[in-house]
């Protein structure tokens, strides 16, 4: 049963609900499975800004909040609480990967990422870096998992400085230009595709 046999969700009772079960550290959502309560008009556009009915939610304090319950399920996202779930649409990926830090070189390498509502994961096998393509501009979209199927877009200067650590490895039986991180070579683009001279 919906919190409070809510019909229509809104933000508030989401609010409500998970200040309520938030304490120290990450609320446990990957534990909750409470009952699907209807969407809300809530999106997360591409740049991480998210947006309630229209508005750009201002308050940072909140979208932390809100980004702390956020889960994954079938393709969609929702927001969990121990006493209810909405979807929400997301537009590309739901985090934004703000800045990395890089410390280490070659294998040893380990890139940790910041995203805009200071999640901190460092790349390695739980945490994949991967690069999409677009298939007609070949424009990169190069994102970084963070949690649970949650991925963050690494942001367009944090890219470029991925790209002057990057050096060229065997991948799937080509060289490829890419970055070591946690003992995980992270293919970005063939090295045939690139001028390294």
């Amino acid at each position: 049963m919906c919190a409070q046999n809510i019909v229509t969700p809104d933000a508030d009772s989401i609010v409500k609900a998970a200040q309520a079960a938030t304490g120290k550290g990450p609320p446990p959502v990957h534990l909750w499975n409470p009952p699907f309560c209807g969407d809300l008009d809530m999106e997360i556009r591409r740049d991480g800004t998210w947006f309630y009915m229209g508005t750009p939610i201002g308050r940072r304090p909140l979208v932390k909040l809100f980004s702390s319950i956020l889960k994954l399920e079938g393709g969609k996202y929702f927001l969990v609480t121990p006493v209810e779930k909405v979807g929400i649409r997301v537009e590309d990926a739901p985090f934004v990967a703000v800045d990395f830090t890089a410390e280490g070189a070659g294998r040893a390498q380990v890139l940790t990422f910041v995203t805009h509502v200071d999640d901190v994961v460092s790349a390695g096998a739980d945490h994949p870096i991967r690069v999409v393509r677009d298939p007609q501009t070949g424009e990169p979209s190069p994102y970084v998992m963070v949690r649970a199927g949650l991925e963050a877009l690494i942001d367009r200067k944090s890219f470029y400085r991925l790209v002057d650590l990057a050096e060229v490895a065997p991948h799937e039986g080509a060289d490829w230009l890419g970055v070591w991180s946690g003992g995980v070579f992270f293919a970005i683009i063939p090295a045939a595709e690139v001028d390294l001279d």
